[in-house]
């Protein structure tokens, strides 16, 4: 048997499958919860979890992760240093070490300035020591990366840390979203590192000998070197997991996926089998980065946003563990919910709510990257954070006893409880929309009598019972799906029009007219809230608990090229060729127009050859773009090529 098997490391769960590779049959599947203190644990103990019987026929075994997402969205992403060779920039970077140095190239690829390695030199002197890698972005690399390689060149000869040059993830003109991709990738290997390493010392432990692929935030798979050299185009893995994931176990070329996560809720869209690409590049957070992505909507509403009260009660943005799931752990969380004292309402928000809790996390994570580098993070506190932190121990503490210890008022510390949260040092522990499913006896996984607590306290502060409450939350989560889902097709009007829409008449209805495939553990409990306000043909398939981990498993191996002809310059009858293999000079037009074509081929044929795959295995397809003003030769002439393979033919 040929058999592969799919990983992915969620917020909240890790899930894996089995899946028959000749014919895309799932096999077995499997869920635990993901270990975040050691991403280990979780992966191993999933895998444990299927039929030992099948893991001597494994022969291909894929990953996708939100792990860099919710890093980048928390600014979580290790220290780097960034070089910007020929230009400075003023906006914000999420960097703290820069350096700007003469150098550069003009539109045309010819060097503006001499590149001044000595500053160089000295500003990697001066901060490799407190930084983890080094990004790079030179003027006009996408014209011309010499400047990007001879910095790389440079550092590489003073430091064994990880170098980016920008011109590796991104073609594309734009000096600030260059800037920006190519630190946050920088920033972002540490932590790409530590999940990969985590799968391969499970697939030892496990003695599972197969090819490791990642899923890339278009839908693609790239292999173990590709991923590890750009984490940053995995930002969306897991989301373009559950679209690839959701169209395979429904049996859909078209289909629009809902993924309700612990963290999120996102939404994609599949046409004809392919996931459908943002014109623009991905955006993480305040983030816009020049990285390939699936169109996506994200909601910060998931199964675990924090659910709080005042005045009336509020889903999210902030994710909680819920209380049936921190009582399984902390068995003496039901004795301190029968006791909740109450809060004045005046004084209550998203962190001090009768129904929240807080315990400590271990304040240091170790990565050992195996390139060279072996590295420790630890959290920094100020004298307040600190005295805080100490007051909190391993056992669930309220807001009143942590009022009560350290004899200071809820006001004093709720900003420093939000920021110990924001650095990891504690967990907040709170009522969340699967507690309101476990009341209600639609989800039961955990410890259903704290979620009952809960939902007795906030919903008597409401005036209300704990199942009506509890519906009432499940309506308004169910609603948030909706509008997302109804925004994502409708993007010329704003949310709020749309919700004012949606509400303003019981006789109309949004009506969705490609299949609607709902990807998620507890997704069944919304399907007749969602069609009170939409009409859509709603699918929940098998294996739908863990379809990002068969998305992982089935994504297509995706490579676009690009190749972009242009006059060499006024009067001259010489034509200049770019691409991300070089920048080359032709006599003519024809000659220039003859190497694009063959060169569109050739990137996509190398790069299929390292997976194994020939061209006669592969989709190909050349579109040509010409600009012209008048007769004679374009003034422009762009090449792009797209080539599609399918692991499922590898040998």
């Amino acid at each position: 048997m040929k058999l592969g098997l799919g990983i992915d490391t969620g917020g909240t769960y890790t899930d894996a499958v089995i899946m028959d590779l000749s014919d895309g049959r799932v096999l077995e599947t499997n869920k635990t919860l993901t270990t975040h203190s050691d991403l280990l644990l979780g992966i191993e103990g999933v895998i444990s979890g299927l039929n030992p019987g099948y893991l001597k026929d494994i022969r291909l075994v894929s990953v996708s992760t939100t792990l860099a997402t919710n890093s980048t969205l928390e600014g979580k992403g290790h220290p780097a240093g960034l070089v910007l060779a020929g230009y400075s920039i003023n906006r914000e970077l999420p960097v703290q070490h820069t350096v700007s140095v003469s150098g550069g190239h003009d539109a045309n690829g010819s060097e503006a300035d001499l590149l001044d390695l000595e500053a160089v030199r000295n500003f990697v002197n001066s901060t490799k020591g407190r930084v983890f890698s080094y990004a790079i972005s030179s003027y006009f690399a996408a014209r011309n990366p010499e400047h990007e390689l001879a910095v790389k060149e440079c550092i590489r000869d003073l430091t064994e840390k990880p170098v980016v040059c920008g011109h590796e993830l991104s073609m594309d003109l734009g000096a600030y979203e260059r800037a920006v991709t190519a630190t946050l990738n920088a920033r972002l290997i540490p932590i790409n590192s530590m999940f990969i390493r985590s799968v391969l010392a499970a697939m030892r432990a496990k003695n599972i000998s197969a090819p490791l692929m990642v899923m890339k935030c278009d839908g693609s798979l790239a292999r173990l070197e590709e991923a590890e050299e750009k984490p940053v185009e995995s930002i969306f893995s897991g989301p373009a997991a559950s679209l690839v994931g959701a169209a395979h176990i429904s049996r859909l070329k078209n289909c629009v996926a809902v993924d309700v996560g612990g963290t999120s809720t996102d939404i994609a869209f599949i046409k004809d089998g392919v996931p459908e690409i943002s014109d623009t590049g991905a955006v993480v957070g305040d983030w816009r980065t020049m990285v390939r992505a699936i169109r996506m909507r994200t909601s910060a509403v998931g199964g675990d946003s924090h659910v709080w009260i005042r005045n009336k009660f509020f889903i999210g943005p902030n994710r909680v563990i819920p209380l049936c799931l921190a009582a399984e752990r902390f068995p003496n969380l039901i004795d301190k919910l029968s006791r909740t004292g109450k809060l004045r309402e005046r004084v209550m928000d998203d962190v001090l709510q009768p129904t929240s809790f807080f315990v400590q996390n271990h304040p240091t994570e170790t990565y050992e990257d195996y390139s060279s580098f072996n590295y420790t993070v630890e959290f920094e506190l100020d004298r307040y954070e600190r005295k805080i932190f100490d007051a909190l121990g391993d056992e669930p503490i309220s807001v009143a006893e942590l009022s009560e210890k350290t004899g200071d008022h809820p006001l004093l510390f709720t900003k420093t409880l939000r920021s110990l949260v924001q650095k990891r040092c504690i967990n907040q522990i709170g009522f969340t929309p699967t507690d309101a499913l476990h009341v209600l006896g639609e989800y039961e996984a955990w410890e259903k009598k704290a979620s009952c607590l809960g939902a007795q306290v906030l919903g008597s502060a409401l005036g209300q019972g704990e199942e009506d409450f509890c519906r009432a939350v499940k309506q308004k989560f169910a609603k948030n799906i909706a509008l997302e889902l109804i925004a994502f097709f409708v993007r010329d009007l704003r949310k709020s029009d749309l919700e004012k829409v949606m509400g303003s008449s019981a006789y109309t209805k949004f009506k969705i007219t490609v299949p609607v495939v709902l990807i998620g553990a507890p997704v069944r409990a919304y399907v007749d809230e969602l069609l009170e306000f939409v009409d859509a043909d709603i699918r929940i398939p098998e294996h739908h608990e863990v379809g990002n981990a068969v998305g992982a498993l089935v994504g297509s191996i995706i490579k676009r090229s690009e190749v972009l002809i242009r006059p060499a310059g006024p009067g001259n009858e010489k034509y200049l060729v770019f691409s991300e293999k070089e920048r080359k000079i032709s006599g003519n037009y024809q000659e220039a127009l003859d190497y694009g074509l063959e060169l569109s081929e050739r990137l996509i044929s190398e790069h299929m050859e390292v997976y194994g795959l020939d061209m006669e295995q592969v989709f190909f397809n050349l579109e040509r773009k010409d600009t012209r003003k008048g007769t004679g030769s374009p003034l422009e002439t762009k090449l792009l090529g797209l080539g599609i393979g399918s692991p499922l033919k590898l040998k």
